[in-house]
């Protein structure tokens, strides 16, 4: 059982951690833009890859949509009723695991196929494993009559 000090305790850490994504994301979405040149670690190598787009969006714009939403479901979740609360919680946690799994695919290709490594993409990759486990603690300590589930 949890209390409302510590849902609210981890809910704010997360949103700093969104915050933080968001800041990282959309610094990586305008050197894509801006074709501007990073010139740390392999960013500017990684960020000119053709894995750096998918469907000719750049994929940081992607995390910083993801970082938004996940911002937007912590900030309305103590504004919404019990039951959609829960399933807010929920979506954070499906948001968080897509973004982790997707991130390990491309510190993959960063390593096996480009070779080289984006300092800023680590960063977002290692943010969304916080929020991801901050996710996943806030779902298995849910009251149960949080869980109010149809």
């Amino acid at each position: 059982m949890t209390t409302t000090a510590t849902t609210d305790r981890w809910r704010g850490i997360m949103l700093g951690l969104a915050l933080l994504g968001l800041a990282d994301a959309s610094y990586l979405t305008w050197l894509k833009f801006a074709h501007a040149t990073c010139g740390v670690g392999g960013c500017d190598v990684v960020n000119s890859s053709p894995y750096a787009e998918l469907f000719g969006v750049p994929i940081a714009l992607f995390g910083a949509l993801t970082y938004l939403a996940i911002l937007g479901l912590l900030w309305m979740e103590p504004r919404l009723d019990a039951t959609r609360a829960t399933y807010a919680r929920y979506a954070v946690f499906g948001i968080t695991l897509f973004g982790v799994l997707y991130s390990a695919y491309l510190t993959y290709v960063e390593l096996a196929i480009i070779k080289a490594i984006c300092p800023f993409c680590v960063v977002s990759a290692v943010t969304l494993l916080f929020l991801w486990v901050l996710a996943m603690i806030r779902v298995l300590q849910a009251e149960p009559e949080e869980v109010d589930m149809p």
